[in-house]
């Protein structure tokens, strides 16, 4: 059975692990539990695929904007559709808290993750000249206004 849900401070080892697998920059475990234990503008979410933790996702909500921080789903899971059930799942959370819009950052060559986001509305706003430390990649910045 598949399932959206919180995110909490019990699961942040395995998310930990889908970061490494997933990125080549990973968050630390200490700011996962920063996020979910300290920022009160944070907002996670987990898809369980029955036990497993098969994706997660976050966004910052500041002011009347949703502000995607990360989206993943572990390896062996994807294909699936459980990244458009995490991003759904974020655009539902901000109409809920009547948000204005939502926006994040992608790897310019991260085309899978660009056409799921155009698939879901978001349009491609601007570029972050080398935003990514590892490889000094541009970040195409997305918008999506609800």
């Amino acid at each position: 059975m598949v399932k959206v849900i919180p995110m909490e401070k019990k699961h942040i080892n395995k998310v930990y692990e889908i970061e490494k697998l997933c990125f080549s920059m990973p968050w630390s475990k200490e700011s996962l539990r920063k996020e979910i234990e300290e920022n009160d503008l944070a907002y996670y979410i987990l898809v369980l695929d029955g036990d497993d933790i098969a994706g997660y996702a976050g966004m910052w909500i500041i002011l009347d904007e949703g502000h995607i921080t990360n989206i993943a789903v572990h390896p062996k899971f994807r294909g699936k559709g459980f990244g458009e059930l995490l991003v759904n799942s974020l655009i539902k959370e901000c109409k809920k808290r009547k948000l204005t819009s939502i926006t994040l950052e992608v790897r310019k060559s991260n085309t899978i993750a660009i056409n799921l986001y155009t698939k879901f509305g978001f349009k491609n706003k601007g570029v972050r000249k080398r935003y990514y430390e590892d490889t000094g990649e541009d970040a195409i910045i997305m918008w999506k206004y609800i």
